[in-house]
């Protein structure tokens, strides 16, 4: 069941509902199982603020049944543009813990850094960021990341979408594991046994993408905004992105011309857009030079649109959707 389905009670603040956790956190049987969760502070559990979807996931799969977990971007909302009310700060200082990508969300980042919360875990710090916005590819050197208007949002240069790796965001949910347990001393030994069996599931995700992606009659594939660095980089792909790492830059007339070449000399067949911004730049340039489109999702947020309930299902249709388009054998 999608998360714009579901119905929350006792939230003080209606956009931090939920993001899918009834599917997230299956296991428990009480409201914040169900995407009912209580206002963040005012449970008998561990109560998690998390930034957007893929943090919320984490939090959800490593915590079960001993955690509440809220999100401050609501299910639809493109995490890049949340600005924190007043009552989202006031959540924020009645939990216990709040899990954010610092880099990603100015305001998010603010907002944690002048809270007097406890416990506050910056997953860009569990894992290595690397620039995927300075033009150039690990496999080729195409510019890839091109940006001539600039980005809206202070990245300090390194690109923040570490959880469309399996790799890396396994790595961002052990750190995360090893500081619930700390946390929450009593119940640490349940969540590194959830941590474990989270991450047992991202290596068998990381093995269908490298399978999967290994013998393909093209190795580029062209999105809307550079959210697909770390993924292109694992499995050996060119990722050619007509925005930078902010899906709301618009490309020069330069730079979609670079791409209607690059289409043509690689044998590109698709051109890639997402769920939560216009697909109308994907639509133009696929028109301009013949090209299919289709959805590959940065998983920033699960809605009725989704291919997929949680991460692991739209990650898989990520994946085939990537076979198609490169043409995998």
């Amino acid at each position: 069941m999608n998360a714009r389905r579901r119905t929350i009670s006792g939230i003080a603040v209606t956009a931090t509902a939920l993001l899918g956790l009834g599917t997230l956190s299956a296991c428990s049987t009480d409201d914040s199982a169900t995407g009912k969760a209580g206002k963040a502070g005012n449970t008998d559990r561990f109560d998690v603020v998390a930034s957007f979807y893929p943090m919320a996931f984490l939090a959800a799969e490593i915590g079960r049944d001993h955690v509440n977990v809220t999100s401050l971007t609501q299910p639809g909302q493109e995490p890049h543009d949340l600005e924190i009310s007043a009552k989202q700060r006031a959540q924020l200082e009645r939990s216990d813990a709040a899990l954010y990508l610092k880099g990603l969300q100015p305001s998010v980042d603010e907002a944690i850094d002048q809270s007097g919360i406890t416990t506050k875990i910056d997953a860009a710090t569990l894992t290595t960021l690397e620039d995927h916005a300075a033009g150039h590819d690990a496999h080729d050197g195409h510019d890839g990341h091109a940006d001539d208007d600039g980005h809206g949002h202070d990245h300090g240069g390194k690109d923040p979408h570490v959880w469309l790796d399996p790799v890396k965001y396994a790595e961002v949910a052990k750190g995360v594991g090893k500081a619930f347990g700390k946390a929450d001393p009593d119940h640490a030994a349940d969540y590194e046994k959830n941590t474990a069996d989270l991450v047992a599931r991202l290596g068998e995700l990381d093995t269908r993408f490298e399978t999967g992606l290994k013998d393909t009659k093209t190795k580029v594939f062209i999105t809307t905004h550079a959210a697909f660095g770390y993924l292109a980089e694992r499995y050996g792909l060119t990722e050619e992105a007509i925005s930078g790492l902010d899906p709301e830059s618009e490309p020069s007339a330069a730079r979609v011309r670079e791409l209607s070449e690059t289409a043509k000399a690689d044998g590109v067949t698709t051109v890639f857009y997402e769920t939560l911004v216009s697909d109308k730049t994907a639509k133009t340039l696929a028109r301009d030079t013949g090209l299919k489109t289709d959805v590959l999702d940065p998983l920033e947020g699960i809605t009725d649109a989704s291919r997929g309930d949680d991460y692991i299902q739209v990650m898989d249709a990520n994946l085939a959707a990537l076979r198609k388009a490169l043409g995998a054998k």
